[in-house]
């Protein structure tokens, strides 16, 4: 590993914080936190922390001694300033006398210390940063450092190798105690430039910034040159089936397995998004002989259970020749899973008395052999911190199996870091969204209401797959949405271009739970006039189009086997004609009676389909022109024709896209068709 130190960006770092009143060693704090917080191989996903010893003025002014230290829940990688709150140092350090703190207690001392109330809360090793002297702590998670020390022998192993240079604290939870401990070796040996953490990570000290980030980056590096040496032989390659399954037959398998029913509402399921890994070394981990043994021995350090649970779900490797034997053996695989899981919380909660809540006991991570891996989590970002995660313990768990063995924290120490409040409130409180977990998928995405509906689906919490001809467009949408919204090139009228569509969704995020085929275009002409090759072009992308990405859909759903909800927007045209519009309106109609066809065939799967019956809302099919155009066919203004309902209003996309949303999350609606016309009476069902 080497130094990123450039001197150059750090005195602009500092030069450039300096206008907004920001010290020198605050700002080289921020540049070195950068640098740390930007490396995979030392921080991942808010693990480490780092912190400065300064002088500042409290809020009247007066100067004072000051911590500042990484914020929970800001990313290292491009912390700011604002992301290291600073805390009064002398109250930390009274603590130090102290017998015990709890950790609510803790928490409430450092923000009641804090020289900004509304400043993040500073991290939970706070106290740790506070009680040793040196002006720069830095802290990580090396992934090579983890390998070394994460062994039966780990402390002996890191002792030869560091000799005097590091201190070694044995495992504690973090907070007061392991503060306290913490200190008291450093107080055995103020000499040293750093601790070793057991099974936890390193810390490393300075006087200045750029010693205690170079430190770091010299202690790491030693223990990746000893990684190196005398390696063994790992992971004996089981044997395989002759040809493994693709991605895009296995994820919706893996992914419908792992989604709970929800016990309070009939129909509805706690579903995963998928983020899958899948690399040289994931595949050396994942076809090893002894997967059973290294790969349920838990984790590489204690903040990752939280995000990939102890132990990751291990299916049979996929044999492409035989579909339903994996799947069922994905079933059976997630149903121990879950019932370890609750036995293993139920030993645990025991333990400590009994007032912990379960949290859910779907698996985070799973491992696949012959393929690859799968993160998992209630949405994309979560998903890839799981695979990141578990991508950094294939690494660890390489390293130390090629140089020894691999052994975690015990079980009881894993249930009591999962089930630590400070953790859990890292994770917030936030009621999940109602469509949280869901995978959307919209066609015509790149025009106005396919735009709308999948910002309006975003919003609810789904994933969102935007496809369109025009996918520079839908590339477009897709951005203005954020979050992991996924643009696709689709032609909804090539079978093929539909196939491969739908494998990409699939690949990115694990499923399909919703599709809304809303792709569609106008033609206009006398019925009894109208060229037969024009009538046969609308029917391809205004019926057969819809009938292709259905079929793709409902393939992922039943695969999944969780049910779904297929959406249509089938237009007013298809119950109401007007008049030299046939050649929009009868593959339109055509369109309604496939959603109730499919209402029909696959309810008894959970799979619902409805419509939308809309009209006149201003989009790439109903544009200036042919508003105009449209309105003169029936005798009217473009306001009157625009605004020509029973509630005199003009219907929007937006309102379009919320006729789909009320769809979606209508579990027990199937074969309706809801109207969004500001009210036409002779398009009225039912």
């Amino acid at each position: 590993m080497k130094s990123a130190w450039v001197e150059r960006d750090a005195k602009d770092t500092v030069e450039s914080y300096a206008k907004a009143g920001v010290a020198a060693d605050l700002a080289l704090r921020v540049y070195t936190t950068r640098l740390l917080g930007r490396d995979p191989a030392l921080v991942l996903h808010g693990g480490g922390n780092t912190s400065v010893k300064t002088r500042m003025a409290d809020l009247l002014g007066e100067e004072t001694d000051v911590l500042c230290v990484k914020g929970s829940g800001w990313d290292m990688g491009s912390i700011e300033p604002a992301g290291m709150p600073a805390v009064r140092l002398d109250a930390l350090r009274k603590l130090r006398s102290r017998d015990a703190v709890p950790d609510d207690e803790m928490v409430r001392v450092q923000r009641a210390s804090l020289i900004d109330p509304m400043a993040p809360n500073p991290s939970v090793e706070t106290l740790l940063h506070a009680f040793v002297p040196h002006t720069f702590v830095d802290h990580t998670h090396s992934a090579a450092v983890l390998g070394l020390i994460d062994q039966p022998d780990g402390r002996a192993r890191a002792q030869d190798l560091y000799g005097q240079r590091l201190g070694l604290v044995r495992y504690i939870l973090p907070g007061f105690g392991l503060a306290k401990e913490s200190a008291a070796v450093f107080d055995a040996d103020p000499a040293v430039d750093g601790l070793i953490l057991e099974k936890h990570g390193i810390f490393t000290f300075g006087a200045d910034a750029r010693e205690a980030y170079e430190r770091m980056i010299e202690m790491v590096t030693l223990a990746e040159d000893r990684l190196r040496q005398n390696r063994k032989s790992v992971f004996v390659r089981t044997s395989l089936p002759n040809e493994i399954a693709p991605l895009t037959e296995i994820a919706p398998v893996v992914r419908g397995a792992c989604a709970l029913p929800d016990a309070q509402t009939e129909g509805a399921y706690a579903r995963l998004v998928l983020d899958f890994r899948s690399s040289d070394a994931v595949l050396a981990f994942v076809n090893g002989e002894d997967i059973g043994r290294y790969s349920q021995a838990g984790v590489i350090t204690p903040d990752h259970t939280i995000r990939t649970k102890n132990w990751p779900l291990l299916v049979p490797a996929p044999d492409a020749r035989n579909p339903p034997a994996f799947r069922t053996a994905t079933r059976q695989a997630v149903a121990a899973f879950i019932a370890h899981y609750r036995n293993y919380f139920d030993r645990n909660n025991a333990r400590v008395g009994g007032d912990r809540v379960m949290l859910d006991p779907a698996p985070r991570v799973a491992l696949v052999p012959g393929l690859g891996l799968f993160g998992m989590g209630r949405s994309k970002k979560e998903a890839r911190v799981a695979a990141d995660l578990a991508e950094a313990a294939v690494a660890a768990i390489t390293d130390a199996e090629a140089t020894g063995t691999f052994e975690s924290i015990s079980e009881a120490e894993m249930f009591d870091c999962e089930y630590w409040p400070l953790e859990q409130a890292k994770l917030g409180n936030a009621k999940p969204l109602p469509l949280a977990g869901q995978i959307a998928v919209i066609t015509g995405a790149g025009g106005a209401i396919g735009a709308a509906t999948a910002s309006a689906f975003a919003k609810a919490g789904a994933e969102v797959a935007l496809l369109d001809r025009d996918v520079e467009a839908a590339a477009a949408k897709a951005k203005a949405i954020g979050g992991a919204a996924l643009a696709v090139h689709c032609d909804v009228t090539d079978a093929a271009s539909v196939r491969s569509a739908f494998e990409r969704v699939v690949a990115h995020f694990g499923g399909v739970d919703i599709l809304i085929s809303n792709a569609g275009a106008a033609w206009q002409g006398k019925i009894g006039a109208v060229d037969e090759a024009v009538l046969r072009e609308s029917f391809e992308l205004n019926f057969f189009a819809h009938q292709k990405v259905a079929q793709a859909a409902v393939k992922v759903m039943l695969a999944q086997g969780t049910g779904g909800c297929l959406l249509f927007n089938v237009s007013k045209q298809a119950v109401n004609p007007g008049p030299d519009f046939g050649p929009y309106g009868l593959p339109k109609a055509a369109t309604l009676f496939l959603v109730r066809q499919y209402a029909l065939d696959y309810g008894a799967d959970g799979i619902r389909a409805n419509a939308v019956n809309a009209d006149r809302i201003r989009s790439g099919l109903l544009t200036g022109d042919f508003i105009q155009q449209r309105a003169k066919a029936r005798g009217l203004s473009e306001k009157d024709y625009m605004s020509g309902n029973l509630l005199q209003r003009e219907v929007t996309a937006d309102d379009v896209a919320q006729a789909f949303l009320a769809q979606a999350l209508a579990l027990k609606t199937t074969a309706d068709v809801t109207t969004v016309d500001g009210g036409n009476i002779a398009a009225a069902l039912r």
